[in-house]
């Protein structure tokens, strides 16, 4: 598809999941995109661990951008599977999907990433191009556009600026003063690779898919990766700054983070020593989950902006993903919102320029849908990571089984679709 030369330009801040899916839908559609990320490559850093792409979300966007082949080669149908314990290693709740059951496969981080990266016209990413700040062109003298400044001091324009770079948006500064706040939640990251040789006992508690173990206002996590890797989180209740209370870190209001990847990584052995004294009570077979990680433990405390967080619309700049929404983890619902926020974006913009549609009118109806979706499911995850963590722990009772959930997403999707198709 061939559009005119006045197809709006579009810039994407950030080559996270969300924001690639969207500049791939941009240039299925025909259109020109430029994304920026500060990252040096594709491999600069860890991306972390596996996600589950749902039915009604995650996926819906893959289908969209055409790379449901490729997901699909990648992706694990049998790390759906759960299992939840007690401190003292005794099972409570196991759920093992049918072998066919596609409602939410696990893929991992850096493979999804990779696969969108890919899928890109070479040269759409501008890697090592850190964007230091966003403004609209109503004050830079250049009409609607948005403005980008880069780390160098430069500026660029586009009439479309999109934020997808994440909780700490540099993005959503320029249209709004929330910021995320502490939950009260911190998670501290552990990792084992070639499990099945090195780390069997590992190996065993995971399964195929995830184990939780959850104690009082404490659980040890641990999910299946590809490769023979396992990672885990050792996730407690805490003060933010609990590394400086235990003279281990530095207390800046933001958990002691001191680089771009959100984590603080210290003096790895003490560290174990208090997650040890922290965990005291739990089976010696969980606690290996903190002796044996060979992670150097960095810590992740857990952010969520306000729900809802609402913006005043300013044209030529917009947000998606964990830039609008940020929430906590419970659910796995970040990444699917991101994607999906992408996917739809895309698509409105597209639709736009072929219809010959004003711009910002579909960026406003786009707002609008995103901000109240991730309202309404942000206020349920943060919700639940309280709820998880509080005095007592969670009623395993109260746990959805996965049959049930994996059919909400299943008509979720159905209805998705139908929806989407009279609009």
């Amino acid at each position: 598809m061939t559009h005119p030369r006045s197809s709006p330009t579009i810039a994407v801040v950030g080559a996270g999941p969300g924001g690639l899916l969207a500049a791939r839908v941009l240039q299925l559609g025909g259109l020109s995109v430029t994304v920026y990320d500060a990252d040096a490559s594709l491999d600069a850093r860890d991306q972390g661990g596996t996600l589950d792409l749902h039915a009604d979300s995650g996926q819906i966007a893959i289908e969209d951008a055409r790379l449901t082949r490729e997901f699909t080669a990648m992706a694990r149908p049998e790390g759906q599977a759960h299992r939840l314990l007690d401190p003292d290693g005794t099972v409570l709740v196991e759920q093992v999907p049918e072998a066919d059951q596609t409602a939410a496969p696990e893929i991992d981080r850096a493979q999804l990433r990779r696969m969108l990266a890919d899928s890109l016209t070479p040269g759409t990413i501008r890697w090592g191009t850190r964007v230091t700040a966003v403004s609209t062109g109503r004050t830079a003298g250049v009409g609607d556009a948005g403005v980008v400044t880069l780390e160098d001091g430069t500026t660029e324009t586009a009439d479309l600026v999109v934020g997808a770079d994440g909780a700490w948006s540099r993005v959503r500064a320029a249209l709004t003063d929330a910021v995320p706040t502490y939950t009260g939640v911190t998670f501290v990251d552990a990792l084992f690779t070639h499990a099945s040789e090195r780390h069997p006992e590992i190996a065993a508690l995971v399964g195929d898919g995830h184990m939780w173990a959850n104690g009082d206002g404490r659980t040890l996590v641990l999910q299946r990766n590809s490769g023979d890797v396992i990672r885990g989180y050792i996730s407690m209740r805490t003060e933010l700054d609990w590394l400086a209370s235990a003279e281990l870190g530095t207390a800046d209001g933001r958990g002691g983070v001191v680089d771009a990847n959100g984590t603080q990584t210290t003096d790895t052995d003490r560290v174990r020593r208090v997650l040890r004294q922290r965990f005291a009570g739990f089976a010696p077979a969980l606690l290996r989950i903190i002796d044996d990680s060979e992670g150097t433990l960095p810590n992740r405390p857990i952010f969520a902006l306000p729900t809802p967080t609402v913006w005043g619309h300013r044209a030529g700049i917009t947000l998606l993903g964990d830039a609008a929404h940020v929430m906590s983890p419970f659910g796995g619902n970040g990444v699917n919102l991101a994607l999906l926020d992408g996917a739809e974006l895309a698509r409105a913009v597209v639709s736009a320029v072929d219809t010959g549609a004003p711009l910002d009118d579909v960026i406003r109806a786009y707002e609008t849908r995103i901000t109240e979706r991730g309202a309404r499911i942000g206020r349920a995850a943060n919700d639940a990571i309280v709820e998880h963590y509080a005095v007592g722990g969670p009623d395993p009772d109260g746990i959805p089984g996965f049959d049930d959930q994996a059919q909400r997403w299943q008509d979720g999707a159905d209805a998705y679709r139908a929806h989407e198709r009279q609009r």
